[in-house]
């Protein structure tokens, strides 16, 4: 499958393609790389969304093997979870949904993104530029990532605040201070740094004392390994009986494997989530291209489509949807080696750590202090992609064809402002979003032509990074 690059010597200013492999023992050398570049944020995610690390990091690899099928191994992705769907679940749980009703929703999502990827493979990549321009996806990841402010002040600081502020101050240093690829892992490092202060507070400072909902006194431990020591080593994801699921009745309140559930009020909640994960995969590939000097434009709609079956075949088992992932760009960029040989192994690996249930319980035990200090930076870093976007294609809001809808969408988004329809409520992300691009294009139907002229002036140059849950440049 993989022609052997240069009967296996690696010259110094050397580009292996991504058809193309070292020998195995430096591929699988690689492939450890992509494992750890990918892993934080694979496990993090699910876990801010209530869904099963383990079973996250075992679909995610699968998902990755069908990706690279369906391009024919000349896209070189990693698909991971994706931070575009954590305010998603906090509105649906909020709006009295489960995790069923959560998975069934994206299970929509990754359809929908299907579907858009084949439009976009027969009709080409024009339909993105002109259906969502820069000001429109700048606000609606804008929207998205600052929607997210109430779950951050509402249920992980106020748990611990002090410890919370202390990672949070662990996310800033390392952010900043560390670079190449300790900087990229940054999030995972203040996870597991924070993990091992809340185990070291436990032990000089005794569990958290509180008051349950009757007005008992509770004492809470930081770190509550009870269901680590039930686990056993190997072994498949847990199974989740919904039926008898509670918010907030379990220590972690993170399920196992379920079938999904569709709920309409779900469904429309999550659907604009298809806008920011079209320009996540449009970027990665943009990126990818740029890189190997190839064009992959032919290549976008498989991509985006690709990504949606991937997402498709993880939330039917209860995991969460995919995505690609910036951060194994930046372990390409570092390597110059683009070689899906080495996706391949990281797979691989990915699923053998799917078959852990002790790595899903101690996953699932992050205490919710280093949540809340890790979320309160990575939520404003998702929302502020939104204003990378407008800066990077120039958009003027000078001009009120742009500047109009985006302040209407962002303001209701943010402020989590609701309309009735029908028996529930549409409002934050979902409404946000479909205000800033309704009014977009009823504003641009009727703007003067030197005002829809001026506003053309930005055209859509997509992030490299992609839009994930951090700026890789910083981190």
């Amino acid at each position: 499958m993989w022609k052997l690059h240069n009967n296996g010597v690696l010259l110094p200013d050397a580009v292996v393609k991504p058809t193309e492999r070292l020998g195995w023992g430096r591929t699988i050398g690689l492939g450890a790389q992509h494992v750890v570049a990918m892993f934080g944020a694979t496990f993090v995610f699910p876990l801010l969304m209530g869904l099963n690390p383990q079973l996250a990091v075992m679909m995610s690899g699968i998902a990755t093997l069908l990706f690279l099928f369906v391009v024919k191994h000349r896209v070189p992705s990693y698909l991971g979870s994706s931070a575009s769907f954590v305010g998603v679940a906090t509105a649906i749980y909020s709006a009295g949904g489960n995790p069923a009703t959560l998975t069934g929703a994206l299970f929509v999502v990754g359809l929908l993104l299907f579907m858009a990827g084949l439009i976009i493979h027969f009709a080409g990549a024009r339909v993105i530029h002109k259906a969502l321009p820069p000001v429109v996806t700048g606000a609606v990841v804008m929207l998205i990532g600052f929607n997210l402010a109430p779950v951050v002040a509402g249920v992980y600081w106020p748990v611990d605040p002090w410890l919370a502020f202390v990672v949070m101050l662990i996310v800033v240093g390392l952010s900043i201070g560390l670079r190449g690829f300790w900087g990229r892992i940054a999030i995972f490092l203040s996870l597991v740094i924070g993990y091992v202060i809340s185990w070291l507070a436990d032990l000089a400072l005794g569990p958290l004392q509180g008051d349950d909902a009757d007005g008992n006194a509770t004492s809470t431990p930081r770190v509550d390994w009870t269901t680590v020591k039930e686990a056993d080593w190997f072994g498949l994801p847990p199974v989740t009986d919904l039926a008898t699921w509670e918010f907030g009745a379990t220590t972690t309140n993170v399920v196992g494997l379920h079938l999904p559930q569709f709920s309409l009020g779900a469904i429309i909640v999550a659907m604009p989530v298809v806008i920011a994960l079209i320009a996540e995969n449009t970027g990665h590939v943009k990126a990818v291209a740029e890189m190997t000097k190839e064009d992959l434009d032919p290549l976008m709609g498989r991509a985006i489509a690709a990504d949606g079956a991937a997402s498709m075949v993880a939330t039917v088992v209860g995991a969460g949807p995919t995505t690609t992932y910036a951060e194994n760009i930046g372990v390409m960029a570092a390597s110059r080696v683009y070689s899906t040989a080495a996706y391949v192994v990281a797979a691989i690996v990915a699923i053998l750590f799917g078959f852990s249930p002790v790595f899903g319980a101690v996953i699932s035990a992050t205490p919710s202090a280093v949540l809340g200090g890790i979320t309160v930076v990575l939520y404003g870093m998702i929302g502020l992609l939104g204003a990378k976007i407008w800066k990077e294609n120039n958009v003027d809001f000078g001009n009120p064809l742009n500047l109009i809808p985006a302040a209407a969408g962002i303001i209701i988004g943010v402020g989590d402002v609701k309309v009735p329809l029908g028996d529930f409520e549409l409002g934050g992300i979902a409404l946000g979003t479909i205000v800033t691009i309704a009014v977009y294009h009823l504003a641009r139907a009727i703007a003067p032509r030197q005002m829809r002229a001026e506003a053309d002036g930005a055209t859509m140059q997509f992030d490299v990074d992609g839009m994930h849950h951090v700026d890789e440049d910083q981190l």
